[in-house]
């Protein structure tokens, strides 16, 4: 069998993820079918420890949908994973045990390492020509992920329990959110990404990557897409003046006031201000001026990922 046809889920903490594809022998993916929601299956998990039952359901709605857009393609092989929230939760177990009943899915908890080794195998598959070592940012909603991956030696995986979802949470409670809190995260974010950082070996010429929803929703709403286009976004250079300016704009409106603003992902109103606060702050500790966003990530990463180990026949 030369083409095989994959099915991939990513459950994070806001968003949850499908992607089908085919995939011929030479690794590449042919999409067939893309889906996100943001479901915020992490909601109070920063606070309770615990998966809310009303989050849980949400997510479960969704998967019993995707089990039978999946079964309606036929696919070889699917694989199915969760991250930094149900890493975290207690009781994982109990939404692990109705992902299983429920939907039918074996769901996968991988490591905040692993996350990072499949988030780059996505990247990867999608770099423009000329990128060889890179620092790869990967901001979710429960946690944040620094990536250099350097060609021949293994990738240098840091994280920081910083989120788009957690930030709001635990520092960001005003809408919109008043100067202290803006103060305190951006002095959390500054002080974690330094830690975060300071044990990388050294870094030669480097090209800062970034992936995931909050860096994609910049680089559409900087350039006031009316809708997302993924061959816009794709390895669109994001500078940090234009991160700021961002930043600014969101953080003079209140949430419902956000709402339509041009390349802004609907449900994505609250979370976008953590999310301009963190690329913001992370860069200009960084010292980065540009970043380079690839609209390929862990979902990709996950079927590349289940492709090499299921070999075609």
């Amino acid at each position: 069998m030369s083409m095989r046809r994959l099915a991939g889920i990513d459950i994070g903490t806001l968003t949850c993820r499908l992607l089908i594809a085919d995939v011929p022998a030479d690794g590449s993916l042919k999409e067939l079918r893309s889906e996100r929601r943001i479901l915020r299956l992490g909601e109070g998990v920063d606070r309770t420890n615990r998966l809310d039952r009303a989050a849980m359901d949400r997510v479960l709605r969704c998967l019993i949908t995707w089990r039978d857009v999946i079964d309606g393609y036929r696919v070889d092989a699917c694989a199915a994973v969760a991250t930094s929230a149900v890493r975290d939760a207690a009781n994982r177990g109990e939404f692990l045990e109705r992902v299983k009943r429920e939907a039918g899915f074996d769901v996968e908890v991988i490591t905040g390492d692993e996350e990072a080794r499949r988030t780059m195998l996505g990247i990867r598959s999608g770099l423009p020509a000329g990128v060889d070592e890179m620092l790869a940012l990967d901001i979710g909603g429960g946690s944040t992920e620094f990536i250099l991956d350097r060609p021949g030696l293994a990738p240098v995986v840091r994280s920081i329990d910083i989120g788009v979802v957690r930030l709001c949470e635990r520092v960001l409670r005003h809408d919109p959110p008043a100067a202290d809190e803006i103060r305190q995260a951006r002095d959390w974010i500054r002080r974690e990404t330094e830690a975060a950082v300071s044990g990388m070996p050294p870094r030669a010429a480097h090209t800062f990557v970034g992936t995931a929803g909050t860096i994609t929703s910049l680089a559409a709403m900087a350039q006031k897409l009316p809708a997302y286009e993924p061959a816009r976004i794709h390895n669109y250079r994001l500078a940090l003046e234009t991160v700021r300016e961002l930043e600014q704009i969101l953080l003079s409106r209140r949430k419902a006031d956000r709402v339509g603003l041009p390349g802004l992902e609907q449900g994505r109103e609250e979370v976008i201000v953590a999310g301009a606060i963190i690329v913001r702050a992370i860069m200009e500790t960084l010292g980065e001026e540009t970043c380079l966003v690839s609209d390929l990530g862990l979902r990709e990463g996950v079927l590349i990922d289940l492709a090499l180990r299921r070999p075609s026949r």
